[in-house]
């Protein structure tokens, strides 16, 4: 009866065994299988065959490639938190790498997506934006630089709107010298930007609640020259004449 325990519990061992050595792949086969997968658009399949490519090669040169590869494929799963992660380790890494610009935009988009709505923390936005301007400061003569301007004013654009989401409500409960500071801020930290014309009239109307004319008027005036064919320049131009 022992006898017979003992051959099952080998043959079980000798199984279990056979069956791990299968398990373990080569990782340059679990390169080529992540490859594979991503090709056909099977992002967390692939970020998993990479993960365990990274953790098992000893080649600088495949982790390396497997590094960014896992990158990627976390940021099209819309893991934006981990490939952000990823990226910023790849950068660190490898510094001169040629692909590190690369790295730093896609850390920077890893930001700008992790943020869908405008009630919510914006924390992610900002720090897009500060990634997006170090891209510029490093990489000048970048083929990307062009891409990296596009989103980097739309950050900014974001950052505005946030301001005016916040001072608006603000402006509504009638707190209005919160208000203005907000809408002072989306002025003079990002200028130029499309919601730039209602801030100069909502902080218009904020101060004119203050009671401070010359300062709404100031407001007022300067949406009306500088924004003349904005949807608030006639309720502007209406305001300033009857405090004339």
């Amino acid at each position: 009866m022992f006898q017979r325990f003992a051959l099952a519990l080998t043959i079980l061992v000798l199984a279990t065994s056979c069956a791990n050595s299968k398990l373990k792949l080569p990782p340059e086969t679990l390169f080529k299988q992540g490859e594979n997968l991503y090709a056909k658009k099977k992002y967390e399949a692939a970020a998993e065959k990479w993960k365990k490519a990274k953790d098992t090669t000893t080649s600088p040169l495949l982790r390396t490639a497997v590094e960014l590869k896992l990158a990627d494929a976390l940021y099209y799963d819309k893991q934006y938190i981990e490939s952000a992660a990823e990226y910023e380790n790849f950068r660190k890494l490898h510094p001169k790498n040629p692909k590190a610009p690369y790295a730093l935009y896609m850390q920077g988009m890893s930001n700008f997506n992790q943020v869908t709505k405008i009630d919510v923390d914006q924390t992610p936005v900002k720090n897009s934006v500060t990634l997006f301007e170090l891209f510029l400061q490093e990489y000048p003569g970048s083929d990307m630089t062009d891409k990296v301007r596009e989103k980097l004013a739309e950050g900014k654009a974001r950052q505005a709107a946030y301001e005016m989401y916040v001072g608006r409500f603000y402006f509504r409960t009638d707190k209005y010298e919160a208000a203005i500071g907000r809408f002072e801020d989306a002025l003079q930290k990002y200028p130029g930007t499309p919601r730039s014309d209602e801030a100069l009239f909502y902080l218009g109307k904020a101060y004119l609640n203050t009671g401070n004319l010359d300062k709404a008027k100031e407001s007022l005036n300067r949406l009306v020259a500088e924004y003349p064919k904005s949807e608030f320049a006639d309720n502007a131009k209406q305001i300033l004449s009857s405090n004339s």
